[in-house]
């Protein structure tokens, strides 16, 4: 179905009868994309998602465990059966011609309208062998793939929108990239794997880690060898829960900032460098989608020559800085409790390194050798060290985030907003100036409590109860330390009073005599 070009065409009449195909189908932002693309465009006729075998379970199981999530409540509430229009497709990005069988790539190119490409390793710390692998060899392969397909009208990258983070000003444009891609792409193949980790510092340059570094260079790729395929961009910032749909707060994973927050809230995670003035550019997963989605939509009904790029940003329409969100984030964990807190939830950001290394002793590390200590001679098995572990490598991660600062520029954003209808507009919102933040925090907890903890909301009375004595244990906890630190340190070097003084001196004195 071809698109009228002098009459406005509603998004969801635009994916009326078309096929889609998205990758990266099982993560994060892409079970979000599906979801709302079946529900909020029901006519849509199949939705391919490439899916790999992993641990044993094939792609049937797999899809099977995705649409069990609480994601696809209201789907398969309001549109029984509307899942049976998602077709798994047996592939891997690491493989040759995407690991697609000859039948299923011939049954795509002749069929596919719209490409989705989210899949990626979003590991920071991944090998740079491996990142280059999914994250620039895996876009090279699904573009020849585009090639060859006769009704393609949109391919939409997801890309990031701190790929180019070594400017402080990021514009929705595609910059150079600090090498030449192809030749990075050799390196990995050629050179030994130790090797390429002893030069990946040297390599990723100004960039924190290797995921931003072969994304800005994937986005290049795109622009070298998409041709005329019609290509856009999307770069998200921090993506946190959802803000409406399909459920407010819905999360399903430890990534970014929600690994951090979860912590807190069992209350054995309390400091992270990080400068509280500065803004914390984050965004609902459900915004990205809705972009997504219309970007898709105006990629096709507006072919115009060249890659258009969106930064699917926050911090120039809706900025909240990085204090305001901890500070939001604890206020609703004391309003809604985690069970099975270990202590009070409490904590801060601090912008000093040595006073986080130095807090990071006191409240995490030997707090966990202590708790391990502790549950080994119970005979329980030892996991706070772990945990710990586990935890300072993820802020290891974010720290780079946390502690610098950009200005993304979005006015391809704005003005695709602008373009749709106030129908699609309600249907599909990504306006992040209409967000509150507060609101949207107190969600967030929630998500965490009930999607990732899996919490029931009865129980938070019980939650509640067990706040309030943690919170007299700490209190008391506080004041026993303070004194304890008033006695042993303050007391100590305290000048003696000047007739305590005398009086020790007269008796030195009598002393002498009786001696001489």
């Amino acid at each position: 179905m071809e698109p009228l070009a002098n009459e406005y065409v509603s998004v969801a009449s635009f994916y009326r009868d078309r096929s889609i195909l998205v990758t990266g189908g099982t993560g994060f932002v892409g079970k979000v994309l599906i979801e709302k693309l079946l529900r909020s465009c029901p006519a849509i006729k199949n939705i391919y998602l490439l899916v790999r075998p992993k641990q044993g379970h094939g792609i049937r199981q797999r899809v099977d465990q995705l649409l069990d999530s609480p994601l696809f409540d209201r789907l398969r509430r309001e549109q029984p059966g509307a899942t049976n229009k998602i077709v798994p497709i047996a592939g891997d990005v690491t493989e040759e011609s995407l690991g697609i069988s000859a039948s299923d790539q011939n049954l795509l190119i002749s069929t596919v309208s719209v490409v989705f490409h989210s899949a990626a390793t979003v590991k920071f710390d991944e090998a740079l062998g491996l990142s280059v692998t999914i994250n620039m060899l895996g876009t090279r392969r699904l573009l020849h793939l585009c090639h060859r397909m006769a009704k393609l009208e949109a391919l939409v990258h997801v890309s990031t929108a701190y790929c180019n983070c070594d400017r402080e000003e990021v514009k929705e444009e595609i910059y150079p990239p600090p090498y030449d891609p192809e030749k990075i792409i050799q390196c990995t193949e050629w050179m030994d794997s130790d090797l390429v980790e002893t030069l990946t510092p040297k390599l990723i340059g100004d960039r924190p880690n290797t995921y931003v570094f072969t994304k800005a260079l994937a986005e290049h790729m795109l622009l070298r060898e998409s041709g005329n395929l019609p290509v856009a961009i999307v770069r998200p910032s921090i993506v946190l829960s959802a803000w409406r749909e399909p459920l407010a707060g819905w999360v399903d994973n430890w990534n970014g900032p929600t690994g951090m927050i979860a912590a807190a809230g069992r209350g054995f995670f309390r400091t992270m460098l990080c400068h509280e003035d500065m803004v914390a550019d984050l965004v609902p997963v459900d915004v990205v989608i809705n972009l997504l989605i219309c970007t898709a939509w105006r990629t096709a009904v507006d072919r115009t020559a060249g890659i258009k790029v969106y930064n699917c940003t926050s911090g120039s329409q809706n900025p909240i800085t990085w204090k305001e969100f901890v500070d939001g984030c604890f206020t609703y964990l004391h309003k809604h409790p985690m069970g099975g807190m270990m202590w009070y939830p409490a904590g801060r950001c601090r912008s000093s390194p040595l006073a986080d290394s130095v807090c990071r002793v006191a409240f995490h590390t030997a707090p966990a050798y202590l708790i391990d200590a502790i549950r080994w001679l119970t005979g329980k098995r030892p996991i706070m060290v772990r945990i710990q572990g586990r935890l300072q490598k993820a802020v290891q991660c974010l720290r780079y985030f946390s502690t610098h600062q950009w200005h993304f520029r979005n006015e391809n954003v704005r003005q695709l907003s602008a373009r749709l209808s106030n129908e699609d507009r309600a249907t599909f919102p990504f306006d992040i100036s209409m967000l509150n933040w507060p609101s949207y925090l107190e969600d967030y907890i929630l998500g965490i409590r009930h999607f990732v903890f899996k919490e029931k909301p009865d129980t938070l009375p019980e939650s509640r109860l067990q706040l309030r004595r943690l919170y007299w244990i700490h209190l008391i906890s506080k004041i026993c330390v303070l004194y304890w630190v008033w006695r042993t340190i303050i007391m100590r070097f305290r000048p003696a009073p000047k007739n305590l003084r005398e009086t020790k001196d007269r008796h030195l004195c009598i002393l002498s005599q009786s001696k001489s």
